[in-house]
């Protein structure tokens, strides 16, 4: 861990120093009663001037027209084609749960996630002080994929399934972009986030819905909106055989409105990731994520 790290720039600090000073809850606050809102021709406009900054490809959307989407999370949070996204076949082969770039990815060393170059984070800290589900990651592997404004923002499933506990974590909502992820310490185990724990075949996989400035909003298939409100204290949800829910490999398990970042975890010799994810790699949901190891 001894990587050699770049001094910023007087304007990269002064970004940075932003980003502790600025009222995140109340500009989240704002973007969300911005998107939910109906505002016609004016909602439809705002939304053609965001699709042409971004370079979004509406021919992959089940509604290509803009005035399809009554509000702007409605647009944001938009259905693929079916065939948008094919899903990587066979049983041993695990899907990319969004579309992104992999900020970091790879092995946990003991107790401790790579955020950025130089910066390290723990995994207790990253699961809300959870001792003996920290104890299951140790030494195994993770994969961290930030979904940019020009993104598809649905999360699905890496593999067949069966929820077991949802944790909300309230926290900070520091941008999470790569740029930030280099700069500011903790960022992930410091953000508001969803940590959902599944079993699977091949034991337990955690897949964390990580919140950040502007991310009005996250959801589950299963329990709909999370935040708002939030919360001051972390919440448990608990889901035994009577309540079991079960989800395959590429189905739909939630969503952001607005931006952010998904987490994976996976226990030591229970999957390989595929050779290509790197830093900075695009990535597509439904495409090659990891392999099961037997």
């Amino acid at each position: 861990m001894s990587e050699k790290i770049t001094r910023p720039s007087y304007w990269q600090r002064l970004k940075v120093a932003f980003q502790y000073v600025m009222p995140q809850i109340y500009m989240t606050r704002l973007a969300g009663w911005f998107a939910q809102k109906e505002w016609g021709s004016v909602t439809h406009f705002v939304i053609r001037l965001f699709a042409k900054k971004y370079r979004i490809n509406m021919q992959e959307a089940a509604a290509e027209n803009f005035s399809a989407y009554s509000s702007f999370n409605q647009f944001f949070t938009r259905e693929l084609k079916k065939d948008a996204r094919p899903l990587v076949e066979g049983e041993e082969n695990l899907c990319l749960p969004a579309d992104g770039r992999i900020s970091e990815c790879g092995n946990i060393e003991e107790n401790l996630l790579i955020q950025a170059k130089g910066h390290y984070f723990s995994l207790e800290d990253l699961l809300a002080g959870e001792k003996k589900l920290a104890k299951t990651f140790e030494n195994g592997i993770f994969a961290t994929t930030y979904l940019s404004p020009t993104d598809y923002h649905r999360v699905h499933m890496p593999c067949d399934a069966t929820l077991r506990e949802m944790i909300y974590v309230p926290g900070e909502l520091f941008s999470v972009n790569p740029f930030l992820a280099q700069h500011v310490p903790n960022l992930f185990a410091r953000n508001e986030r969803v940590i959902c724990v599944f079993d699977t075949a091949f034991g337990q996989m955690v897949q964390i819905l990580v919140g950040a400035t502007i991310t009005a909003s996250m959801r589950t298939v299963w329990a709909g909106v999370i935040n708002p409100p939030r919360h001051k204290q972390v919440i448990h949800w608990y889901y035994d055989e009577k309540e079991a829910i079960t989800l395959k490999k590429g189905q739909e398990m939630g969503a952001f409105q607005l931006g952010s970042t998904v987490i994976n975890l996976f226990p030591q010799g229970s999957v390989a990731l595929a050779e290509h994810l790197k830093v900075d790699v695009a990535v597509k949901m439904g495409e090659l994520f990891a392999r099961i190891q037997k």
